[in-house]
């Protein structure tokens, strides 16, 4: 189960910053552009694709396929039609004058495709704000959620990638863990709660910790269980020791070692009953 949070969750990011070597700041350039430096202008859109599809993305609540999905096609003409309207005297960031040209040319796009169903359309929704800027809060409520999801599953991914890091130095890998994991849930359970008893031991992760091994001899000491069994089960022992000590609150959530305040009590009276 833990190889498939894992991959789930990995994978590689697409970052909305441009790769370029230009040090000027994104209002300079676009001046240029409208001042004739056509080369600019393809270089420029090429450079904020990433940032097109991060906004389309938002937008429609799913990842948009910059190779298939239309909707990315009519945002990137926006942000070509940004270029030529944007005023540096309005006092705006290019990239926010940007977005704002951009999900109002989807809303449009929208209405469009809507225009023979019976979904209810965004203008439904819309509203000007102070500066008689058109604004739609069940957009903005859903770009919220978006973002709070998108940064969700980034904070996965620093953790797993972290893990991976620190299991590597135990000589344990992912796939490892899945051939480790125990098949009954009760087992699960006995062995989480053995990993929790160990992580809450200062003196035992500390040792662990140095020797790069598990502290078997002591661990016989504070459980009811065989050198057998700790020896069979010492990767995933391991694994939930080092999630449930270091800073993964996403995998313990996962693990529900959190929600188990009984698991570590419940070693000490089991028995040997894993398989």
């Amino acid at each position: 189960m833990l190889l498939v949070l894992f991959k789930k969750f990995l994978g590689k990011r697409q970052s909305d910053r441009p790769e370029t070597t230009d040090s000027q700041t994104p209002e300079q350039q676009v001046i240029r552009i409208q001042e004739g430096d056509t080369r600019l202008r393809n270089q420029f859109i090429t450079d904020y694709q990433p940032f097109v599809a991060k906004v389309t993305s938002r937008f429609c609540k799913r990842y948009i396929d910059p190779a298939r999905d239309d909707e990315f096609s009519v945002a990137l003409g926006a942000f070509n039609e940004a270029i030529n309207q944007f005023s540096p005297q309005a006092g705006r960031s290019f990239l926010g004058f940007s977005e704002q040209v951009i999900r109002r040319r989807l809303i449009d796009y929208v209405r469009k495709e809507q225009r023979h169903n019976q979904q209810i359309p965004y203008s439904t929704f819309e509203v000007e704000d102070e500066e008689d800027n058109v604004i739609n809060p069940v957009e903005i409520h859903q770009a919220i959620e978006e973002y709070e999801k998108q940064k969700g599953m980034e904070e996965r991914r620093s953790e797993i990638i972290d893990l991976n890091r620190c299991l590597s130095d135990f000589g344990i890998s992912f796939g490892d863990l899945v051939d480790a994991s125990p098949k009954h849930v009760d087992s699960r359970k006995a062995l989480c709660g053995i990993g929790k008893l160990l992580a809450e031991d200062t003196g035992l992760m500390r040792l662990m910790l140095s020797k790069r091994m598990l502290p078997i001899k002591e661990l016989l000491e504070k459980v009811d269980f065989s050198r057998k069994t700790l020896e069979r089960n010492r990767k995933f022992i391991i694994a939930v020791a080092l999630i449930q000590n270091g800073p993964y609150p996403y995998l313990r959530d996962y693990l529900q070692l959190d929600q188990s305040e009984d698991q570590a009590a419940a070693t000490t009276e089991r028995g040997d009953n894993l398989e």
